[in-house]
This record gives C-alpha cells, sequence and structure tokens, in this order.
C-alpha cells in the first residue's frame, strides 16, 4: 500500500463548497484524494478541527480517512487568523507521521506548505505543495483587503525552494512562481483541477427549471460559487443590467452561494452589498440569491442556465468554470489565471476583462440573440472537460509528480553519494566539488529506497514505528 499524508490546514474535504473559507481547495482536496485512494494510495487527510463535536479520526471511505487536528479554538476561524495556531498543528502531524511513516507529504495552500517544510526537516520525507494561491499575487489586487500577514511571502519563498514538487494549476500559476518566487522550473508539475463526471452532466433544461422553479422561457444567468469581492460578482450584477436595459429581455440572474441554505446577509455580508448594488441598478426583482447549495444539485442549477458568469479580479485556477462546461452551458469569464486556460475564447465561451461591466453586456446580448452558437459551446464545452480535465485524469498526473519527487530524492541522494565515494578514493587532501548532504534515512529502507510501488514485506515492516506521542494510528 502507498501512503500519503494530505494536508489541508484549514479547508477540510468534509465542508460544504461556497461559504467564505470554503470552496475551490475543498473540492481539490476531496475529489483528489477519493481518486487516489481509488488508485490504490492510503490517503490521511489532516485539517484543523474547528467544532469540539468532530471526532479526531473520521474513516472517510475505503483508503482515505480525515484526521481532525487539535489547533486553536475548536470553531470555525477566518484561514488570515490561522497562522499562530501553526506550530501545534504542525506538532501533532509530525507526531503522527512519525508513527505511520508515509512515503510523501502533499500540502495544499502555504500554511500546510510550512507544515510540510518543517515534517521534511525533521523527519526525512519528501513533500510536494499545491499553493492554491499566493500571497503576493493576491496582495496586488487586493491590497489593503488583504489580511493576511507579510510573513507569508518569506516563507512561501522558502517552501518554493524546498518544496520537491511544486503543483502549478495552470500555465499562469508556474509563471507566477518563477517570476515572484524564484521557483526552480524543473520541480514544477502543471496538473489542473477536475470535474467528477458522474456527479456533473446536463439535465434537460425544462426538466432542470421546474426543479428549481425557475421560469420556462427567460434568459437565465448563472454566478455560482463563493461570495466574496474578489470574485466580481458586483460587475456580474452590472453587466447584466446593462444587457437588461439595452435588451428589454425577460432575464434573470442567479446568485448561487454564502454560508448558509437560506440567503441570510446576516451570515453572509456579501449578499447585502450586492442585494444593494441591485437595487442601485433598478434590477432588484430579477437578481435570485439562494443561499449555498449541496453537490448533489448543482448539475440542476448549472443545467437550468443559458450563460454561466465568472469574473473575479484574479483567479489561481477556478473548478466553477469546468463544472459549468460539464453541463454543457457556455461559460463568460475573466481573462485572467486559470479561466483563461481552461474557457476558450470564442469556442467553448468568452473570455471578458475583469471588471468589465460592459463588456460582459455585450457578451450576454451576443448569446442572447445566438442560441445556436450557445449549444455548440456547450456541446464543445462540454467535450473539452471531457477530454481533459476529469479527476481520474488529474489524479493519474499528481501521481506522476509524486513519482518525479521521489525520483529527484533518490537522485539527489545517488550524487552525494558518489561525491563521497570519490572524496574516499581521493584521499583528504584531494579537491573535490561540495555537495550538501540530504538529512539520512533513519534506517534500512528510509528515503533513498522509497518508492510509490507495491511494498514488498520489509517494506510493510519498515512502517511499525513505537507508539510514543499521542494521535491516531
Amino acid at each position: 500500500m502507498r501512503r500519503i499524508a494530505m494536508i489541508s490546514d484549514h479547508a477540510s474535504p468534509l465542508v460544504a463548497q461556497g461559504g467564505v473559507d470554503s470552496g475551490g481547495q475543498n473540492v481539490y482536496v476531496a475529489h483528489l484524494t477519493r481518486w487516489l485512494a481509488l488508485r490504490g494510495f492510503e490517503v490521511d487527510v489532516f485539517t484543523r478541527r474547528d467544532s469540539p463535536e468532530l471526532p479526531e479520526v473520521v474513516q472517510w471511505q475505503p483508503g482515505a480517512r480525515v484526521v481532525h487536528v487539535p489547533a486553536g479554538p475548536a470553531q470555525p476561524t477566518p484561514k488570515e487568523e490561522l497562522l499562530p495556531y501553526m506550530a501545534e498543528f504542525t506538532r501533532f502531524v509530525r507526531r503522527v507521521c512519525r508513527r505511520r511513516r508515509y512515503d510523501l507529504v502533499h500540502a495544499h495552500f502555504w500554511m500546510s506548505g510550512l507544515a510540510a517544510l518543517e515534517i521534511k526537516r525533521a523527519l526525512d520525507i519528501p513533500f510536494v505543495i499545491t499553493f492554491h494561491a499566493l500571497g503576493r499575487i493576491r496582495r496586488a489586487h487586493q491590497g489593503g483587503n488583504d489580511r493576511f500577514p507579510d510573513a507569508r511571502f518569506e516563507i512561501e519563498e522558502r517552501i518554493a525552494k524546498s518544496a520537491d514538487r511544486i503543483i502549478a494549476e495552470c500555465p499562469q500559476d508556474r509563471l507566477d512562481l518563477l517570476h515572484h518566487y524564484g521557483a526552480d522550473p524543473e520541480r514544477i508539475s502543471v496538473v489542473p483541477c477536475g470535474f467528477d463526471p458522474t456527479e456533473l452532466a446536463p439535465v434537460p433544461k425544462r426538466r432542470a427549471r421546474a426543479a428549481l422553479g425557475l421560469p420556462r422561457g427567460a434568459f437565465v444567468v448563472l454566478q455560482l460559487g463563493r461570495l466574496v469581492p474578489r470574485k466580481g460578482i458586483a460587475t456580474a450584477i452590472e453587466g447584466f443590467a446593462r444587457f437588461v436595459r439595452a435588451t428589454g429581455v425577460d432575464a434573470r440572474l442567479l446568485i448561487v452561494g454564502g454560508e448558509s441554505h437560506r440567503p441570510d446577509p446576516s451570515l453572509t455580508p456579501e449578499i447585502g452589498r450586492l442585494r444593494a448594488i441591485a437595487r442601485e441598478q433598478g434590477i432588484r426583482d430579477l437578481v435570485l440569491f439562494t443561499g449555498r447549495r449541496d453537490r448533489d444539485v448543482l448539475r440542476y442549477y448549472y443545467s437550468a442556465a443559458d450563460v454561466f458568469v465568472t469574473l473575479p479580479w484574479y483567479e489561481p485556477f477556478g473548478i466553477t468554470p469546468l463544472e459549468a462546461m460539464a453541463c454543457a452551458v457556455p461559460v463568460v469569464g475573466s481573462r485572467v489565471g486559470g479561466v483563461k486556460y481552461t474557457v476558450q475564447d470564442g469556442v467553448t465561451g468568452c473570455l471578458v476583462p475583469p471588471a468589465d461591466a460592459v463588456a460582459l453586456a455585450r457578451c450576454l446580448a451576443e448569446l442572447h440573440g445566438n442560441p445556436r452558437l450557445r449549444r455548440r459551446m456547450g456541446r464543445f464545452g462540454r467535450a473539452r472537460v471531457i477530454r481533459h480535465f476529469t479527476w481520474a485524469r488529474v489524479a493519474h498526473d499528481i501521481e506522476l509528480a509524486y513519482e518525479a519527487a521521489l525520483a529527484g530524492r533518490r537522485q539527489a541522494q545517488d550524487d552525494y553519494r558518489q561525491v563521497g565515494a570519490a572524496a574516499a578514493s581521493a584521499g583528504s587532501g584531494a579537491s573535490l566539488p561540495v555537495a550538501v548532504a540530504p538529512r539520512p534515512a533513519r534506517r534500512s529502507g528510509g528515503t533513498a529506497s522509497r518508492t510509490l510501488g507495491p511494498r514488498t514485506a520489509s517494506g510493510a515492516a519498515r512502517l511499525k514505528e513505537n507508539d510514543e506521542g499521542r494521535g491516531p494510528r
């Protein structure tokens, strides 16, 4: 059995999507874990306990567990405030790693990367990092609204230099790692996010609208995801209003997301702000807030829409455009980050500049006036995501990245051993290149022989550690 420690400090795979601190990373970790388990991995996901009712270990599905790490208060806490608790988080995970002896750590987000970095130093377990978002890029777009500490930048640099492999989610993510963090291009693998074809597929539009109580003949525009300012939902409302005023079309803008299943501004303040913008634009009755929706009904929302809109200021990747295309819906998206990678302009949808309500209105008018174009874009979009963006393919490519990380570690150790052998044969007076030694394996069968292939009996014996310290086995 191949054993992976998946660290996702603030994004549990068990949490519903759509809240302020739950979104694409939760979906990514959940689906990647599930598909790695199906490929024969044994995966433990470490995430911070944010409720006293949560058990320490959840036997989630065959081959996959979720371990709730006690670190800081057992209550929901904004991720911007979690750094002071990461030392406690890391100590707990390190104790478990010492006993379980994982082959590799896969960290998600920079604070998880900090934990993985310390575990690598202490236990010589190699690690892979998916940043999901980069601090310097976030700060450039959000300025003073970015509440993460400045320490994030230096920590991300250290992680980028120490990781055995970095997973970039799109070509722009790779460029940002190179230009802003000096990452080694030879240690970056570009692997996108994905979608599950068994979860998301087209539903006949009439049936989807009947299930949701939407008018059969209206032109429906959908925005779905986290309700936070950087997602550009205010621009979606303004552009939709321009479109309605210019065309007089019977249309609805459906906004799905929030902290609760009821659209409650007291729980999701962004709803209050967006409702005020809709009133100012004179379209209050045409903008429908639904609150958060569970994933098993999302295909109805996507399929009920004529167009899906996503207009973030910046986006490291963005899973919702894939999900919309999976349901054969054309996408109007910002020409940023992962959106410009997944959406093919003029083929599967339209790309517009971020914060450009005029460009959005123009695209909506064009798509409304050309149902045949919408249908063609929907077909091409679904074909594209089936071909390139399934979670099964993502898990396969992630496994290749894991193999590359371990191969790089083995090569580094082989190089060091060769230098040592040359030094021994040349004598103490020889002038030889200086090599920095990796931390040696603590016992026979350590990192130098670590592989993701099936374990032998001796490999299984390596997993029998002492039971010092607390934490799940």
